[in-house]
């Protein structure tokens, strides 16, 4: 687009907050659907063409969105899966939110791409959790958080993955390709880039 240029970028930000609520109320994704919707509207008000939404977790609420929403979304699952194809990745290890890699939002697309996974223990998805929500989020990224990780990381390269998806927009502050044991995946990055192609094809 020419030096300084980039496609006109909206962004409608609820807080954390009201996310969280139905999140540990029972998991109510149709309640965060609604939410979701908001920002939808509010993006269509403003004159956007479509929308991304680069926290992992609540992509679980897009059935519940979708026929619904004034505006196309891209799905940040398949857009980190198309990459992982590209780079000629067959296995993932999944890292996020205990809600996400628990769920069915890597899961469905990388079945769909014939790309193999890994989810964390149920003990590792409790301490990732921890991690993300009593210390990245809050700006904390300590040496035993990263360790952690990586130890984690390493184990999914035992079991045969030769990538790992970086599942949350937080876990990059603390590891990237230089410190992790397999190549990273960035979630928020690859989806941001598929989105400036997307805005860019027209």
């Amino acid at each position: 687009m020419g030096r300084h240029a980039h496609p006109e970028v909206t962004m409608n930000t609820i807080a954390l907050a009201e996310y969280m609520l139905p999140l540990y109320n029972g998991e109510d994704w149709k309640a965060l659907g609604e939410i979701m919707l908001r920002s939808a509207e509010t993006l269509k008000r403003a004159g956007a063409d479509f929308q991304i939404c680069p926290d992992n977790t609540i992509h679980q609420a897009l059935p519940f969105v979708i026929a619904r929403s004034p505006l196309p979304w891209l799905h940040i699952a398949e857009e980190v899966g198309k990459e992982a194809r590209r780079r000629g990745f067959r296995k993932l290890g999944l890292t996020g939110t205990k809600f996400l890699v628990s769920g069915p939002v890597y899961p469905e697309k990388l079945e769909q791409l014939r790309i193999d996974y890994v989810r964390p223990t149920e003990a590792q998805q409790k301490r990732i959790n921890a991690i993300i929500f009593d210390e990245l989020v809050r700006g904390q990224q300590t040496a035993e958080a990263l360790a952690y990780l990586q130890q984690v990381i390493e184990e999914f390269k035992v079991q045969g993955c030769d990538a790992v998806v970086l599942g949350c927009t937080e876990i990059p502050l603390l590891i990237s390709d230089r410190e992790s044991p397999l190549p990273t995946l960035d979630s928020t990055r690859t989806l941001a880039r598929a989105a400036l192609r997307h805005a860019l094809a027209g």
